[in-house]
């Protein structure tokens, strides 16, 4: 076993098959089929199901997953630690993020984080939940993420810096029916055409909270794809509720932004894994924590 064949088997898991993987990697699909046979010579059990074009895991190759993230994490922390001796001239640091955290804070960290070491690639994971992001963070796919949540941040299976709130606002295409107002009570909502995200966000759970309380809207989208919401806004499908962080951009866009009265707000914190982390993510933790106690 090396880690070369523990990095194939996990782009298989990660894409779903051995084709994607092999584009992934750039490395021919036979290469790729040969070094996950050796695997499971050397193992003793097959790791995948071939049906078809599709790679379905096997109960033991749902077992080697996380040993498999641990040993390879483990080599890119080696490498990186020597590279750490050259103050981080090189390098790559994967963050996991939701869309709307995306935008900001994660823009203005990584600005921050790239002045100081600019040869340092920050890949950016696109997750849909928090609860993907700890995940993520957990299992080491990655070591750090951007997490959103309405109550206190989660320090059992992570380790959370709290980064600060982003209140829910409202997007509205220009001359819509709240044209020229800079605010809105939450109750206005009723009888309005909405365009909400997927189950297990925050800005859906605050929606549904609303059809709670007694606000009836109409739902007229339901999108998985968060860069869709600001399009659909601007095309007069609907309004959409959405985090301060799209503030600016759809400003620029030319959509109207109106604050949700009362306020409710997401806590938004760094998350990372517990333990040792790489140089590149103790750089990135440094720059955050350096610019949040900035006054």
């Amino acid at each position: 076993m090396d880690v070369r064949q523990l990095t194939y088997f996990l782009a298989i898991v990660d894409t779903g098959g051995f084709h994607r993987a092999a584009g992934t990697l750039y490395v021919s699909q036979p290469s790729l089929s040969q070094a996950v046979r050796a695997l499971e010579r050397d193992l003793g059990s097959e790791l995948f199901h071939r049906i078809g074009r599709r790679a379905v895991l096997t109960e033991a190759g749902r077992a080697l997953i996380e040993p498999a993230r641990a040993a390879v994490r483990s080599l890119q922390t080696a490498r990186a630690s020597v590279a750490a001796v050259h103050e981080l001239r090189s390098g790559r640091l994967d963050v996991a993020s939701m869309p709307s955290q995306a935008i900001e804070p994660l823009t203005t960290l990584i600005r921050a984080f790239s002045r100081r070491h600019p040869g340092v690639v920050v890949g950016v994971k696109a997750v849909s939940t928090s609860r993907d992001v700890i995940e993520a963070v957990r299992t080491g796919a990655v070591e750090l993420g951007l997490a959103a949540s309405h109550g206190p941040l989660p320090q059992k299976e992570v380790s959370s810096l709290e980064l600060g709130r982003q209140r829910f606002v409202l997007l509205a295409p220009p001359g819509g029916p709240f044209s020229g107002r800079t605010g809105v009570e939450c109750g206005e909502l009723a009888g309005e055409r909405l365009i909400v995200g997927q189950p297990g966000t925050g800005m859906r759970a605050y929606v549904d909270s609303l059809r709670e309380r007694g606000v009836a809207f109409t739902v007229a989208a339901e999108t998985e794809h968060r860069a869709a919401l600001l399009p659909l806004v601007l095309a007069g499908v609907g309004l959409a509720v959405v985090t301060e962080s799209w503030r600016d951009l759809a400003r620029r866009a030319g959509a109207e932004v109106l604050d949700i009265e009362p306020a409710t707000a997401l806590r938004i914190g760094l998350v990372s894994r517990r333990g040792s982390l790489s140089p590149a993510a103790a750089a990135f933790l440094d720059t955050v924590r350096t610019k949040t106690a900035a006054p």
